[in-house]
């Protein structure tokens, strides 16, 4: 092998050797696993009925059918926090507005998809839940990422439920790394390139290569692109679990569940 050949070889196990450390999710001290139950995104809602998503309805529904819970968590404009999904209203209720420009007394007169529900506060939701089935707390944080951190931590720490917490966004993560490294974190992703986000940082997450700063506990995926290589990576090599997100039928199911040890659902009931 002649001197370029060598360099080039070095190179590439130098490279190889970055990537495999990048992706490494924590491996010791990690908490206590999710319970192996079915998880319903959003709650068991039904947009077109009486309890849509993300209200206290469909969580209720999804506490008596013994389901596990998703939801969401922001911050509204006088700071509460709560549920929902989209930061704007357009498409649950109908207003052109986001919801961190409007308080929380001015969201309870939007109907959720035309239903007597309303925008619940978190604190209400876990009131309702109260421990009887595990929650995965999905953190969206487009604004003010320590200021929701540390308000939802508030409440979740009064909380004697089973829970873990959830996000795209890596400085959510690193917030519970440094200030509650004992609550199980996941790494939500997907290709963000079939959105045509093609800037390097919407790189580093599809392939989880932050994953060396915030160590998530699971990695939760789009199940469409369950053979994401570093996906894969991280559940056969590491033993991270996968969880998989939204499995909309039966029959997808079965296609997804050799890829993933957890599922979260919506439109059926597995």
């Amino acid at each position: 092998m002649n001197r370029k050949a060598k360099k080039l070889a070095k190179t590439g196990a130098a490279l190889t050797g970055a990537y495999f450390a990048a992706i490494m999710p924590r491996l010791a001290n990690r908490p206590e696993p999710m319970p192996k139950v079915y998880y319903a995104h959003r709650g068991l809602h039904d947009n077109g009925g009486d309890a849509p998503e993300n209200t206290l309805a469909a969580f209720q529904k999804a506490v008596d059918a013994g389901y596990g819970i998703e939801l969401d968590v922001q911050l509204a404009r006088d700071g509460h926090v709560v549920v929902a999904h989209d930061m704007h209203l357009k498409r649950n209720c109908g207003i052109e507005k986001n919801i961190c420009q409007a308080t929380y007394g001015e969201l309870q007169q939007y109907p959720v998809f035309g239903s007597d529900q309303r925008i619940p506060l978190f604190e209400d939701v876990l009131k309702l839940v109260d421990g009887r089935v595990p929650l995965i707390v999905e953190y969206k944080s487009e604004f003010s990422v320590r200021e929701l951190c540390r308000k939802t931590d508030a409440l979740l720490q009064k909380y004697t439920g089973v829970y873990c917490i959830e996000s795209f966004d890596p400085r959510v993560l690193l917030w519970y790394r440094a200030n509650r490294p004992k609550i199980c974190r996941g790494q939500l992703s997907f290709n963000y390139q079939k959105e045509k986000k093609y800037e390097p940082p919407y790189f580093a997450m599809r392939h989880l290569l932050t994953d060396i700063f915030t160590a998530p506990d699971f990695i939760a995926y789009d199940c469409t692109d369950k053979k994401a290589v570093s996906l894969v990576l991280c559940r056969k090599l590491y033993r991270c679990p996968a969880f998989a997100w939204t499995v909309k039928s039966a029959e997808e199911l079965k296609e997804v569940r050799p890829y993933f040890d957890y599922f979260i659902f919506e439109g059926f009931r597995p």
